[in-house]
């Protein structure tokens, strides 16, 4: 927003409103005096809980004057914008900091920061409360706002999370031959087919945007717009979690399946293989290909995808593998019942990935398409794991936020 120099000196002059907070730096010392943290969460929360804008540091918000930041202090007051945004808005607020120079009005060229944010999928929370923009000012939101405002981004799960727009995304945010997947059996136009399957969504504007499955399953880095929703795989030397011992590691990116695919090709190239030679060559590995696929498959189709920035980890170790999926278990289920029943998170995500095909690269998984929808990938888990390793593997709820599958190693 206000992308350029000229439209962003226009904007100022103009004043605030209800898409443009201005905010004096001032420092005493070598400490920031103003703006507050407090302040300028409220403002920050506020912008995103309405329909986004900008706020410009370094601008007197009475007289619109460029005043400035020192270039010396640039690097303070990113971070604290960084911090607030991370530490004092919960969920945590994505924004945009922008470094820029603007002519003072005898035309000197004066450093300041831009912070971008866009219109959230969340409803944001200071300490103060929930604020929402209001002209000029922010305000306070009442209780029948703030549940009509949660109902619609999802918070109450009145529409389910994955068929939620994104802000600031059109239908250019998809790749045309990843949609025509799910598109090409129609004779109708691929817009209509697309809002039709909920790869497109109307937002509260009713302007057409992609949908969360949209971007997982449509786009090519879906993490652009969905912080967080990629793979981060290690492979660690030994039994510890050590960065001084991280063999390989990749952030594993794309639309969902092919996220599923590089993480079996990162298991192929780091699991070892035993060798038995008599009487006859019998390989060992390390991991049951088919096992570890059901596994990945399940951690990237039921992860919750409304926890801000947290991603999936795929850790390989000497004596164990460990698959972290971010989110709580759905509906009623518990750890101890995930052998015995189905629960489905992200229905559609689910369908659309019954529609790939798995490609032969994935290895020994036996399975025609990623998703199979018969409730069979957690016995297929045990039964596999157990079988080469001689030990069920483990599942652990922690803090009721995050899934974390352990499947240990054969004997080498």
């Amino acid at each position: 927003m206000f992308d350029s120099k000229q439209e962003l000196l226009d904007k100022i002059r103009l004043g605030e409103d209800s898409v443009l907070e201005l905010k004096t730096v001032t420092f005493k010392g070598q400490k920031v005096d103003g703006p507050g943290r407090s302040e300028l969460a409220d403002e920050l929360a506020a912008l995103a809980n309405s329909n986004g804008g900008v706020l410009v540091l370094g601008v007197d918000d009475v007289t619109r004057e460029i005043l400035g930041i020192p270039l010396d202090r640039l690097d303070t007051i990113e971070a604290l914008v960084r911090e607030v945004c991370n530490d004092s808005i919960q969920p945590s607020l994505t924004a945009e900091i922008i470094r820029m120079e603007l002519p003072d009005s005898g035309g000197t060229n004066r450093a300041i920061i831009k912070v971008d944010v866009p219109q959230s999928l969340f409803v944001h929370k200071t300490s103060h409360g929930y604020f929402r923009r209001l002209g000029s000012s922010k305000r306070e939101m009442p209780t029948d706002l703030l549940i009509r405002l949660g109902q619609q981004r999802s918070q109450t799960r009145i529409i389910r999370f994955e068929e939620q727009p994104v802000p600031n995304t059109t239908v250019a945010d998809l790749s045309v031959p990843l949609y025509e997947r799910f598109t090409s059996r129609s004779n109708e136009p691929g817009e209509t087919v697309l809002l039709k399957r909920n790869l497109l969504r109307r937002d509260e504007s009713g302007n057409i945007r992609a949908s969360v499955a949209g971007v997982l399953m449509c786009s090519e880095f879906p993490d652009k717009h969905l912080t967080g929703a990629f793979i981060e795989a290690v492979r660690y030397r030994g039994k510890l979690q050590d960065s001084n011992y991280q063999h390989d590691a990749q952030q594993i990116r794309g639309p969902l399946d092919e996220q599923i695919r590089q993480a079996m090709l990162f298991l192929k190239r780091n699991q070892t293989i035993a060798a038995n030679k008599e009487p006859h060559r019998i390989e060992k590995p390390q991991f049951s290909e088919r096992a570890v696929f059901e596994a990945v498959v399940n951690a990237v189709a039921h992860r919750d995808y409304s926890i801000y920035g947290s991603k999936i980890r795929f850790f390989i170790f000497d004596d164990r593998l460990e698959l972290y999926s971010p989110g709580a278990l759905p509906n009623t289920v518990t750890v101890e019942s995930l052998p015995l029943r189905q629960a489905t998170r992200n229905e559609l995500i689910t369908s659309l990935l019954a529609e790939c095909p798995v490609p032969g690269v994935a290895g020994n998984v036996q399975r025609t398409y990623y998703m199979e929808k018969r409730g069979d990938g957690v016995p297929i888990i045990i039964r596999e794991s157990e079988g080469l390793s001689g030990r069920r593997p483990e599942y652990r709820l922690i803090d009721d936020s995050e899934l974390l599958l352990t499947i240990f190693a054969a004997a080498s």
